[in-house]
């Protein structure tokens, strides 16, 4: 029997496991795209109009480093390329994690994976059958964005180079996907490890953008946007994403040849004899399952907080004469203010994932089968619960607190003064109500309809899509004003408002008192 042996039958299993949900994540990224061509084309229906938003984002620091390089935009597809490439692109990226996660490490934590091996199938065949999998899906969501860009009218060649940007950029996360799933032996971690090479890029891409632009070509997204769609087309970048893919996937599959099935490169330790006393309350245990989880978000958010404030004074330089409070919707009294008060809600934004992460760990536990033991003793479910969710909201707090010191101390460094490390302490806190707001949604959702708790994410995303775009594309404010992160104040680039922080936090209280009472009285759910 050939390693390789019944490839082809798990990857035809694979894809009508997957069938639903590739279409969905090609649908999901096509509107990324699409819609930005359709909110431009209605929000600046004439060239002047065009031009006009064009030369106001052109020196725009704070925009570059959300978004991206700055290139032909005043056409529309110019305007496509910045404002959706990046996050397409990340899309992807969070689609190949997930299915390569499904279909290697998942299949082994739960033991589906020894039913498949008993079977006629070589060592190779799952991994093979998962990247296989992967790569039509990054295929196929490349060719619905390039296919739904043409169909709106935009040029071919610059809509088929961000097509084939997000397909080497969701091959290469699918490869680094891969890799975690052989060194590790917990589905979880394989989704923070990617998702932490994920954040990465966005970050090394943002500050490089901001500033020589040598960190870009460190990042898979930089390369798919260093194919300057519908300016100028330039192919061979993609070629970096592809050879980065090939080399971890061979990474990969040289480790899996050295790790026994169902393990990882490094065993776990045992444990001891006897609990620890901490460990015997609902506190410890929801402590001892979340602290690996908290500390890799905290490191990752701190350094990326380091990343903005390496930035420092020169932003006011970047940004010219640029009239920054177009972008905020309000006066702004400092350019380089304005500039950190949109890296503290990026920061912000991205710690949340976190929150949303945490919060819905009591669903995979009830889903293991892990929770009606614990029921079985003394633990009630309003303990069991509300230990999880003070390491989600106290977790949350640690996670932006951190980001924000990352930011400080090193904007303090960089220009001498060192009050901007509360200053930009204060700046990511402001946030963490917000925050909250995300994370009692998902308890809600985890205590009425279990299955569909993981649809918090979908929240996150409105938020993220508001900040990006609401302005520039001219949201009404009743629809913008749903999103939490809204109706907070950009500090330090305006004054502090504690009301506003005040009605969230209660808002996030309700949320969170909702959810808890109906977990109390619903069954439970271990599929």
């Amino acid at each position: 029997m050939t390693t390789l042996a019944g490839t082809a039958t798990l990857t035809r299993f694979g894809f009508r496991r997957e069938r639903f949900a590739l279409v969905l994540w090609a649908l999901a990224g096509a509107f990324v795209y699409y819609s930005q061509a359709v909110g431009v084309d209605i929000a600046y229906p004439t060239q002047p109009e065009l031009d006009a938003v064009a030369a106001s984002m052109e020196g725009n620091a704070a925009m570059i480093a959300m978004a991206g390089p700055p290139r032909a935009l005043d056409t529309i597809g110019g305007q496509v390329a910045f404002q959706a490439s990046a996050f397409g692109m990340i899309v992807a990226g969070l689609m190949s994690m997930f299915v390569i996660g499904r279909h290697t490490r998942a299949n082994e934590e739960t033991g589906r994976d020894e039913l498949i091996r008993s079977s006629v199938v070589g060592r190779h065949a799952p991994f093979a059958a998962a990247a296989i999998i992967a790569t039509v899906a990054n295929v196929l969501y490349g060719a619905v964005v390039a296919l739904s860009l043409i169909s709106y009218g935009l040029a071919a060649a610059g809509s088929i180079a961000l097509g084939i940007g997000a397909t080497c950029a969701g091959l290469a996360f699918a490869a680094v996907a891969l890799l975690a799933a052989q060194i590790t032996e917990n589905t979880r971690t394989v989704y923070g490890i990617t998702g932490a090479a994920i954040g990465a890029a966005y970050v090394l891409r943002a500050v490089g953008d901001v500033g020589s632009g040598a960190l870009s070509w460190l990042s898979p997204l930089g390369w798919g946007q260093a194919m300057r769609p519908y300016d100028g087309e330039i192919w061979w970048p993609a070629l970096l994403s592809l050879a980065v893919a090939v080399a971890v996937g061979l990474a990969a599959l040289r480790v899996l040849d050295h790790r026994d099935v169902g393990a990882g490169v490094f065993p776990p330790r045992p444990g001891p004899a006897r609990a620890p006393q901490g460990l015997l309350g609902e506190f410890g245990l929801a402590w001892r399952l979340q602290r690996g989880t908290l500390v890799g978000w905290s490191v990752g958010l701190f350094l990326g907080g380091v990343a903005f404030g390496t930035i420092g004074n020169d932003v006011g330089d970047l940004l010219g004469d640029v009239d920054i409070g177009e972008l905020l919707g309000q006066e702004s009294a400092s350019m380089v203010d304005a500039f950190y008060a949109m890296a503290a809600a990026m920061l912000a934004m991205i710690g949340s994932a976190y929150t949303i992460s945490s919060a819905l760990r009591p669903r995979a536990e009830e889903a293991a089968g892990h929770l009606e033991p614990l029921l079985s003793t003394a633990l009630t479910r309003i303990r069991w619960i509300a230990g999880h969710a003070v390491i989600t909201l106290a977790g949350s707090a640690l996670v932006l607190a951190l980001a924000g010191l990352g930011m400080g101390l090193m904007y303090g460094i960089i220009a001498d003064d060192m009050a901007q490390v509360p200053r930009m302490l204060g700046a990511t806190l402001v946030y963490l109500p917000a925050a909250w707001v995300l994370g009692g949604l998902t308890l809600l959702l985890f205590g009425l309809l279990p299955r569909l708790a993981s649809a918090a994410w979908i929240g996150l995303a409105f938020c993220f899509f508001v900040l990006m775009f609401g302005t520039t594309l001219k949201f009404p404010d009743r629809l913008m004003s749903v999103s939490p992160f809204e109706n907070l104040p950009l500090v330090p680039a305006v004054d502090f408002r504690l009301e506003p922080l005040l009605v969230t936090t209660v808002v996030a209280g309700t949320l969170c008192l909702l959810g808890t009472a109906a977990f109390r009285w619903r069954d439970l759910q271990t599929n």
